[in-house]
């Protein structure tokens, strides 16, 4: 399994947003769509505020597999469904993000459902 740089960690971490992408069935990568992110456990996690029904994340689970952008640069990754840091993802979106609506949109159950974790290919 591939792993992220510190490096790439850090990069990734002050980055306001990335953007996300599934792949489709033809292997071609779908349209990037900015997304909040924030890195725990030495790992990048995404999630969607209108959870399941969130397009970008319907691309996604489809494959689990797409890219990232940040930085002008796109990585080819798999998404990994992972709830098993929530309460240090909350914690970082606050940090990150702040205390307002949207911050809460992307901690309430619905979109703690859709946490993924992104792992490099």
């Amino acid at each position: 399994m591939a792993e992220w740089s510190e490096r790439e960690l850090r990069a990734l971490g002050s980055a306001y947003e990335i953007r996300v992408a599934g792949r489709r069935k033809d292997g071609s990568i779908r349209t990037l769509t900015p997304v909040w992110h924030v890195v725990v456990a030495g790992a990048p996690y995404i999630r969607s505020m209108y959870g399941a029904e969130g397009q970008w994340y319907k691309g996604i689970v489809h494959h689990f597999e797409g890219a990232i952008e940040w930085d002008g640069t796109v990585h080819e990754v798999t998404f990994v469904r992972d709830g098993a840091h929530d309460d240090d993802i909350d914690t970082a979106l606050y940090a990150k993000y702040g205390t307002g609506s949207a911050t809460h949109g992307i901690t309430n159950a619905t979109a703690r459902s859709t946490t993924l974790r992104i792992e490099p290919r």
